[in-house]
């Protein structure tokens, strides 16, 4: 799907719905749940319409609106937690598209209230060290976008509690394999647990692979 930068508002509309469906294909969303955004060349915001599956989307089925939420574009209307979305643009520049889903294993650790802290493997040292979780917000209202502001800057990720998981990022496929990446850690950490193996790795491996790639401490 590529970089966000230098591609066109047609080329972007089809990158959304392919996302879309790999995403209603893997199982990170069922029936009409989560949504897809991405940052268009002149500012303004593509993101999926409301009440239509991911996994059968149409290009044309993309509405556009300003990054204040109001609506410049489209038959249908886009999700009310568009808004969540636009929170992430605003606290963040860099953000050129955001992902949100219903992951299985990482709702559930969303619905326990359980943030993903575990350092079970490098790759999660290298690339998410920590999946935070944004405290509980009434859906389609101004509580849900102030709940995930904090961890915009910070982080690639955050679980949404009782209700699914969020991911950002300066294009639509790292948005897409942050989410990927986010469930996975979900899996692996359910699994680990339930063979009682859930093992971390120790501070000094924590400090070589930082060391190795880069990472501050």
């Amino acid at each position: 799907m590529g970089a966000t930068t230098g591609s066109t508002e047609v080329q972007l509309r089809e990158q959304v719905v392919r996302l879309g469906r790999a995403m209603w294909e893997r199982g990170l969303v069922s029936a009409n749940d989560g949504n897809v955004s991405v940052r268009l060349p002149d500012g303004n915001v593509l993101c999926t319409p409301t009440g239509v599956s991911k996994g059968f989307m149409t290009p044309e089925m993309l509405p556009v609106v300003a990054l204040d939420g109001t609506p410049l574009r489209g038959e249908l209307r886009p999700s009310s937690e568009v808004l969540m979305h636009l929170r992430a643009y605003l606290e963040d520049p860099a953000v050129g598209a955001v992902v949100h889903a219903h992951p299985l294993h990482a709702t559930a650790f969303a619905i326990k209230g359980e943030p993903l802290t575990g350092l079970m493997m490098p790759e999660s040292v290298v690339a998410m060290p920590e999946v935070p979780l944004a405290p509980y917000a009434t859906p389609s209202t101004s509580q849900v976008p102030d709940s995930i502001a904090p961890f915009v800057r910070s982080h690639t990720g955050c679980l949404l509690e009782h209700h699914g998981a969020l991911t950002w990022g300066p294009d639509l496929m790292t948005a897409y394999l942050a989410m990927e990446r986010l469930e996975y850690t979900a899996r692996i950490t359910v699994l680990a647990r339930q063979i009682d193996g859930e093992r971390q790795l120790s501070p000094e491996r924590v400090a070589e692979v930082r060391r190795r790639f880069g990472i501050p401490a």
